[in-house]
């Protein structure tokens, strides 16, 4: 239920500690991909330590700057100059670059009744309200104005159709950091896996009279393209889509992702990110029933960790619990976009975008991150949950933006 006030933990679970079922966070074992070295990053708290670094790996994946918190290097190293580096006072740490996924399981394939088929397809073209954008009525935000108009939406995640009719004049600049290196990166970051793409039509598909409709209408989407074809991605490369959100000025980060076990390098992208204005909103995970088993980077201070509910505003058999879940958001049977159309998820993946679009709106009214998250806090509706399942409660859009939104249900 909500608090007035909400304590999180002091000292979050270790870095290296926390457990999580394999419940939509399949594989994350943190070792060698077949045919590949091993990769580190290393953590440094000074240039002259990461130009050592540099030079001390057999080869450089990234090179990530995080300000004043430090930089971090990512990279395969002889074992010898990895224990070297381990000795050096101003080595923050080091730790292999692990794997993370994106959290989100199928509900249904689902022919798109009711709704326009693939683009470029025939068929009906009318527009359907999915039932997490009705449950938090966002509908009710739109009818008086608000759509989101001016924020930037970053999706931290697979990529997006951005050829796709209910998301095309919403997308904005994107970058890939999958099988890439460095700053300069141009690999494509069009979705192939649909998990992207899906997260961001329920945070801001188009209201076009088809298809669905998003939480927020008309954001401005940016595919950061951290997971590959497979949902997965490494430590070093989510860092890095984190670190280029900030560096862009965007004003949210939606991150249907995780891992069980923490991330150094995450973390400080995180916390680069929160203190240069961005709105951090992740998945709390997909280990239900569980207890105490919000992952990663849900579980850090500097992120709004989502659960998930369903049309009954019970919690998703599914969803992580935990005392670092902040909101709960519909995510059991979420309708939304896919490439060339539309599919049936369930996840707190699905539940993350609804909180960020909603994020998106309140920063397009003047909100800085802290302001917007202490909104979305205050505004949220007691739905009978213990606070580990949904924190101060389930989202409300209407409510977020000042709205009464006690006629919808």
């Amino acid at each position: 239920m909500p608090r007035g006030s909400k304590t999180r933990r002091e000292i979050l679970r270790g870095i290296s500690g926390g457990t999580m079922g394999v419940v939509g966070l399949g594989g994350l074992a943190a070792g060698r991909s077949a045919g590949r070295p091993r990769r580190h990053v290393v953590g440094t708290a000074s240039a002259r330590a990461r130009r050592a670094t540099e030079r001390a790996a057999d080869s450089v994946h990234r090179v990530l700057d995080f300000g004043r918190i430090g930089s971090a290097v990512a990279g395969v190293f002889p074992d010898g100059r990895l224990d070297a580096l381990r000795r050096r006072s101003d080595v923050r740490y080091v730790e292999v670059d692990g794997t993370m996924h994106a959290i989100g399981r199928d509900g249904h394939a689902q022919a798109p009744g009711g709704s326009p088929g693939p683009p470029g397809g025939g068929g009906d073209t009318s527009e359907t309200l999915p039932w997490g954008i009705d449950r938090v009525d966002a509908e009710v935000a739109h009818a008086n104005g608000e759509t989101g108009n001016g924020a930037d939406i970053a999706v931290i995640d697979t990529g997006i159709d951005d050829d796709h009719p209910d998301l095309q004049a919403n997308v904005g600049a994107g970058k890939a950091y999958v099988d890439c290196r460095g700053k300069n990166c141009n690999y494509p970051w069009s979705d192939d896996n649909d998990h992207g793409t899906h997260c961001s039509g329920i945070a801001d598909a188009v209201d076009n009279s088809r298809g669905v409709i998003g939480v927020s209408t008309a954001a401005t989407l940016h595919a950061v393209k951290v997971l590959d074809s497979n949902g997965s991605g490494s430590f070093s490369d989510v860092a890095a889509g984190i670190e280029y959100t900030a560096d862009q000025g965007w004003d949210v980060g939606s991150m249907s992702l995780g891992a069980s076990s923490g991330s150094r390098t995450v973390r400080d992208a995180c916390q680069y990110a929160e203190e240069n204005g961005v709105l951090l909103v992740a998945a709390a995970g997909n280990s239900g029933p569980c207890t105490d088993c919000v992952g990663y980077p849900a579980a850090y201070s500097t992120v709004v960790a989502v659960s998930s509910t369903t049309r009954s505003d019970d919690l998703s058999e599914f969803s992580s619990t935990g005392p670092e879940v902040e909101l709960a958001a519909p995510g059991s049977d979420i309708y939304s976009t896919v490439i060339g159309g539309y599919d049936t998820f369930s996840g707190t993946s699905m539940a993350c975008p609804h909180v960020a679009g909603t994020g998106g709106q309140l920063m397009a009214n003047g909100y800085s991150n802290t302001e917007a998250r202490d909104r979305l806090r205050s505004t949220a509706e007691d739905i009978g949950l213990p606070e580990n399942e949904s924190g101060y409660g389930l989202l409300d859009t209407a409510a977020a933006l000042g709205f009464d939104s006690a006629d919808s249900t």
